[in-house]
């Protein structure tokens, strides 16, 4: 429930981080000034026995966030695919809540089996192991289906998450609300918006059987992607609070050792994954968007099987064509066109100056174009995008709030895999391969093609329409006499009989 006594959990989220030694953790990561440092001292060393002890036995961040909730929990797991960002050390010690939290008891988990699937789980499977991977908001059983004796895995989520990610949420709009209302100068990052469409993610998240449904959907869309797998659902063993797919052996993409001991080659696993996505979000329009370390394993053939389906992306064709263009014409060089595209698209107002804004581009792209990984410091070219989008008044898109998160989290899985990599020359092939398909007059014609086809179908209603358009203008329809339903009806097909003619045209010129 929303209302002032949130006020109470972002004091006590304030305590926990300064009791656990998480404060001062989080600040030097950032390289906060001084100025920013005694301020947050100064708030929160009052509030500090307040706050959440937390597990003594993890580093200061790692407890703070696990003693707050899951929510917290996730942006832990960003983070901690941003070494580049937060240092090293921190990236390291935030890798464990990727898939290494505390698990609840394996009875508690056969018990919400039980009553999720209506089934005695002993009779059903013929082993049910302790936890082998426990996340922020489920954990993982092996088994052993009794009648087939094939192995899976069951996802199970934690007992009372629902109800955990509530607070955490409630709390985040208060957040938003006062940052809305106290800072006008942050309203351009629609803090409201931001925080209501991870309220829907998360809700997603929380129910099993939309997962299963992504997890087959993306499993029908890369299909053909070569080394590339997704486990398959067992559907009559699934439910809103449990999972169950097909186990998979591997390593973990964060096992670094194990993976340069098998004799993997990891700066090729970083390549491909950095390409995966960008083909399945360009080309389908549906990617993964929680591609952490934690959410990928690598198997004894070298393939790259996806796991966890709970958050998945979507955009629309218009939105991938503009996102290609915009990363193409950084590989060119062509700050001017990335300009024009970021306008044309309404991503920045258009009383600002396009030629100022490609010369800002220019800024971002040429220190680190060609440059390998290890020679960008990710923190300073954030900080100046940021401080671009704030000079040209760019709005925060909801609808690529996945898309952008999911891209930075993926970079660092491919940084992690192979600090030196060129972020460029690995995207390049899938951007070009996309652009040559969908932008240009091939791309025109064929959706030429599309509204033919749909203006087809609406063939014999388009007299109604053109009327009730009219109408809603203010406009007058044409007076009578009005011509006969035979003759409207032989206008309506000679419409249809054209909109097909067209269609079949185009069709035959882009196939």
């Amino acid at each position: 429930m929303r209302g002032p006594h949130n006020i109470w959990r972002l004091v006590r989220t304030g305590a926990t981080l300064e009791r656990t030694g998480a404060m001062g953790a989080v600040l030097d990561a950032f390289n906060a000034p001084p100025h920013l440092r005694l301020v947050a001292r100064i708030l929160g060393w009052p509030f500090s026995p307040l706050g959440l002890k937390g597990d003594p036995a993890v580093p200061p961040v790692t407890r703070a966030l696990t003693a707050l909730g899951p929510a917290y929990i996730k942006f832990g797991q960003i983070l901690s695919t941003r070494p580049d960002v937060v240092g090293n050390e921190l990236a390291r010690q935030l890798s464990v809540l990727q898939d290494k939290l505390p698990p609840f008891p394996v009875a508690e988990a056969k018990a919400e089996v039980a009553r999720e699937l209506g089934i005695d789980v002993d009779s059903v499977f013929s082993e049910f192991s302790e936890p082998v991977a426990a996340a922020s908001i489920a954990q993982v059983h092996a088994a052993r289906i009794a009648t087939t004796n094939e192995k899976v895995a069951v996802k199970v989520l934690r007992p009372g998450i629902e109800k955990a990610f509530r607070k955490d949420i409630d709390a985040f709009y208060l957040t938003a609300s006062v940052i809305d209302m106290l800072a006008p100068s942050a309203r351009r990052l629609r803090p409201l918006d931001v925080i209501r469409h991870f309220e829907g993610v998360v809700m997603g998240e929380l129910d099993l059987r939309l997962e299963s449904a992504s997890a087959a959907e993306f499993a029908a869309t890369t299909a053909k992607d070569p080394q590339f797998g997704v486990p398959s659902v067992h559907w009559f063993l699934s439910g809103r609070r449990v999972m169950t797919l097909d186990w998979i052996d591997g390593l973990s993409a964060n096992d670094l050792v194990a993976l340069d001991a098998a004799g993997h080659d990891r700066a090729e696993l970083g390549t491909r994954v950095l390409q995966l996505f960008l083909k399945q979000a360009l080309r389908d329009g549906f990617f993964h968007a929680d591609m952490h370390q934690g959410n990928l394993k690598i198997a004894a053939n070298g393939d790259l099987i996806a796991l966890d389906f709970g958050i998945m992306g979507r955009i629309d064709e218009y939105t991938r064509r503009v996102y290609a263009e915009i990363i193409y014409g950084f590989i060119r060089k062509d700050y001017r066109r990335v300009a024009e595209v970021h306008f044309e698209a309404g991503y920045v107002p258009a009383d600002r100056d396009i030629d100022e804004f490609a010369r800002a581009l220019r800024a971002v792209g040429e220190p680190i174009f060609g440059m390998d990984a290890s020679r960008i410091s990710m923190a300073r070219l954030l900080s100046y995008l940021f401080e671009v989008t704030e000079r040209f008044g760019m709005e925060t898109r909801t609808e690529l709030i996945l898309l952008q998160r999911t891209m930075v989290v993926v970079e660092g899985v491919a940084r992690s895999l192979n600090p030196h990599i060129n972020i460029w020359d690995a995207a390049r092939p899938v951007v070009e391969d996309y652009v040559t398909k969908n932008v240009g007059p091939r791309a025109a014609a064929r959706d030429l093609l599309r509204t033919a086809r749909v203006l087809s179908r609406f063939g014999p209603r388009l007299p109604g329409l053109v009327e009730q358009a009219l109408k809603q203008q203010g406009r007058p329809a044409p007076p009578p006499p009005r011509p006969s339903w035979k003759a409207r009806g032989l206008w309506a097909g000679a419409g249809a009989v054209v909109a097909f003619g067209i269609a079949g045209v185009l069709e035959l010129f882009v196939l």
